[in-house]
Parts: structure tokens; sequence; C-alpha cells
């Protein structure tokens, strides 16, 4: 996220193991709302806004041709670094563009 501006999103960008981690950080979340069970969950791509932390949208790849969008809030670690999930967007495909929601 080098040269990101503050309150801007950056461009779509390969997911990372630190992405990797806050979608386990929610996966829980996201079955109960979804009532699916994931056994694939990677995600793959990801947008990212940086504000009092940072909000993110995240592509996963849950499996043959199925894609499901987050909408995560990451606090400051200074704040806790608490992982909060505020939407899902299922029966998404791998060439639908990563928006905000």
């Amino acid at each position: 996220m080098a040269n990101q501006v503050m309150g801007g999103w950056t461009g779509t960008q390969e997911a990372t193991e630190d992405t990797q981690k806050i979608c386990e950080a929610v996966k829980d979340q996201v079955e109960k709302q979804t009532k699916q069970k994931y056994v694939v969950y990677k995600a793959v791509k990801y947008r990212a806004q940086l504000v009092a932390g940072q909000n993110l949208t995240i592509k996963v790849f849950a499996g043959e041709e199925d894609y499901i969008h987050l909408s995560v809030f990451q606090q400051l670690p200074c704040n806790g670094g608490k992982v909060e999930l505020h939407n899902v967007e299922v029966g998404k495909t791998k060439d639908d563009p990563l928006g905000t929601f």
C-alpha cells in the first residue's frame, strides 16, 4: 500500500498473507451470515482505504467457480487491531470487480 492517500482507496491488488489472516479472523462470521461452510476460503484480491484504521474489500475464492466479496474494518494496532466484518456479497465471479459496499 505504498503511496496510499489517507481516505482514498487503493487499486485492486493481489492478496497477501496478511489479507488471508484478516479473512480467517472473520470466517466464522461469514459462515454464519451466509449460512454456508467454506472448505475452500482463499483471499485472492483486495482493496484498502486508510482511515482511523483500515477498510478493506476482499475477493475470496470459495471453491469451483464461487467467489464472495467481504467488506471488513481493521482497527489500528494502538486501538486493539480488532477485525470487524461489515458485509458479505455472495454469487460473485472471478471477473467481478471489487467495489465498495
